[in-house]
């Protein structure tokens, strides 16, 4: 992967860092006052705006891991047995937003709010599940590289030696 790469990616990564940041300290607090001026409920409210935190750390969770990722990639050591921590966690991060994000259609479901729009919910959260199952799927791949990389490196100082 070359530097620019690495580098854009890096940008953008802290812009969503910053981002997520900006919303739990500011919107978050905003979109309590919102709800309570238009009266909702304190239970629903209090668990709609926790799964909203939760979801922010997911993507903060995420973001971090594919941070370092592009560290180990930059070092070269991407292709070890210190990646799969992160992967791990990244793959953890997005199977909670999914679950987080169907408990949002659970929590609509009861009220006023169109049947349409629970199921729209309940399809992004099925999107988002399938996404942690391509991360799973990269974790397999990386898994293969791990193991053809280890075979490698035997095969080389067998090699060096016979030479």
């Amino acid at each position: 992967m070359g530097k620019l790469t690495v580098l854009a990616l890096r940008i953008v990564i802290a812009l969503v860092l910053a981002g997520s940041l900006f919303v739990q300290v500011w919107m978050v607090p905003l979109l309590s006052i919102d709800m309570e001026e238009a009266g909702a409920p304190t239970g629903p409210r209090i668990a709609l705006l926790a799964i909203v935190v939760l979801g922010i750390v997911c993507v903060q969770v995420t973001a971090v891991c594919v941070w370092r990722l592009l560290t180990m990639v930059r070092k070269g050591t991407v292709f070890s047995h210190g990646a799969f921590r992160y992967v791990d966690v990244i793959f953890g991060a997005i199977a909670v937003a999914s679950l987080l994000m169907f408990g949002i259609a659970v929590l609509l479901a009861p009220g006023e709010v169109a049947p349409g729009v629970v199921l729209l919910i309940c399809g992004a959260s099925l999107m988002i599940a399938g996404v942690a199952l391509i991360v799973l799927v990269l974790r397999t791949l990386l898994a293969q590289a791990v193991a053809r990389d280890a075979e490698a490196k035997h095969l080389r100082s067998e090699l060096d030696e016979v030479i």
